[in-house]
């Protein structure tokens, strides 16, 4: 699979429920055989490579990340300027 494969599911799954979670789409790329996408955290744990990121980034540039939970969501209006948001 291609990073630019993963980012348009995730802008998919983003456009259909409003937010996509960061562990939904690792489930998915394990499940896909795309490890390859993945890189390993800090504490150990499976998150999305920077490929599948930049892609991403290109196809939503309305999105924002929002930290605590590890999810995208749509920007609003209470959202400060940047890719991050607190809620």
């Amino acid at each position: 699979m291609l990073a630019s494969t993963a980012a348009r599911w995730m802008l998919t799954m983003l456009e259909r429920d409003g937010c996509i979670y960061q562990d939904d789409t690792v489930d998915m790329l394990t499940k896909a055989g795309a490890e390859n996408l993945l890189r390993e955290n800090a504490d150990g744990n499976p998150v999305l490579g920077t490929p599948v990121l930049s892609e991403f980034k290109k196809l939503s540039d309305n999105a924002v990340w929002v930290k605590p939970d590890r999810y995208w969501r749509w920007r609003v209006e209470e959202d400060e300027l940047g890719r991050e948001a607190f809620g």
